[in-house]
C-alpha cells in the first residue's frame, strides 16, 4: 500500500474515533471546526492515493 493510501487510512480511523467519543451528542463549535479539517485532510490524501495508483 502507498503511504498516501496509509495516511488516508489513519485519517479515516482519527474521524471515527473522534465522533465515536461524541456520539449522542451535537458538536460544539470548535469541534466541528476540527472535524472539517480532519475531513478535508482525509479528502486530500484521498485524493492523492487516487492519483497515484492512476498513474
Amino acid at each position: 500500500m502507498s503511504p498516501t493510501f496509509l495516511d488516508a487510512q489513519a485519517l479515516n480511523a482519527e474521524i471515527r474515533a473522534f465522533l465515536r467519543a461524541r456520539r449522542g451528542r451535537a458538536l460544539t463549535v470548535a469541534e466541528r471546526r476540527r472535524y472539517e479539517r480532519l475531513r478535508a485532510e482525509w479528502l486530500a490524501a484521498v485524493r492523492r492515493a487516487r492519483r497515484c495508483t492512476a498513474a
